[in-house]
């Protein structure tokens, strides 16, 4: 396939080495310009924009990946295979699935379960452990500690549905799942296929413990603490 892609219309050259990518359009383009100096449109197809810009010196780009494994699988495909991209880190949001998660905190994916069948693309005889790139994990949990902001390491769950007609979650707790959202093993796999980077942390915003849930605004101005640590660690590499 040639660029643009299906889904991206940049030209080769204009995403930065490092993308960072939020769930949510809106989201990304207030990074963009609130964080970023010089950012640029570089994408801007079916609804989502794609920017460049430059943070602390070093360049990156911010865009959204909708909702879901298809939605993200699409475009971390695209940006692996097609633009150079070498390194996705998620910047998203999830629900607390453990009672010592309270919402606000920020949780980071080191290996996420799954009840997808996004896997069976790659014919494996077996299961395919859906785990964070190690090197970009190592550098997320080092600009935390630098800038004093705590992070909840563990295992999460990427699941098809937002609404569920069964409980499933206890079952899931049980085996120490942290947090459940929608994107990470997707991002996973495809990083993995593609012999590229991905790591994906997420600031929570309901708990099934507490009932407890943010707004979509009480979301975007509570996330800047994820934000920074991203930035950090593109800024440090």
């Amino acid at each position: 396939m040639s660029i643009p892609t299906p889904h991206i219309n940049a030209k080769q050259g204009d995403f930065a080495k490092t993308v960072l990518m939020p769930g949510d359009p809106k989201r990304a383009e207030f990074i963009a310009e609130n964080f970023l100096e010089s950012p640029r449109i570089v994408s801007d197809l079916r609804g989502i924009k794609g920017f460049t810009g430059v943070y602390r010196g070093a360049p990156v780009s911010i865009m959204a990946s909708g909702m879901g494994i298809p939605s993200i699988g699409i475009y971390a495909y695209e940006l692996y295979q097609f633009y150079g991209v070498e390194n996705i880190i998620r910047i998203g949001t999830c629900g607390a699935a453990s009672a010592k998660i309270k919402p606000l905190d920020i949780v980071v994916s080191v290996g996420a379960s799954y009840d997808s069948s996004f896997d069976l693309q790659y014919s494996l005889p077996g299961k395919f452990s859906a785990v964070a790139s190690y090197p970009l994990l190592r550098r997320v949990d080092r600009c935390a500690e630098q800038l004093g902001i705590p992070l909840h390491f563990g295992s999460t769950l990427t699941c098809d549905s937002f609404y569920w007609e069964r409980e499933v979650i206890p079952a899931w707790s049980k085996m120490g799942i942290l947090a459940v959202e929608m994107e990470a093993a997707g991002l996973y796999m495809t990083a993995a296929a593609s012999g590229k980077s991905a790591v994906s942390m997420m600031t929570v915003v309901d708990s099934m413990y507490t009932g407890e849930s943010k707004t979509s605004a009480e979301r975007e101005r509570s996330l800047t603490d994820m934000i920074r640590v991203a930035l950090e660690s593109v800024a440090v590499q």
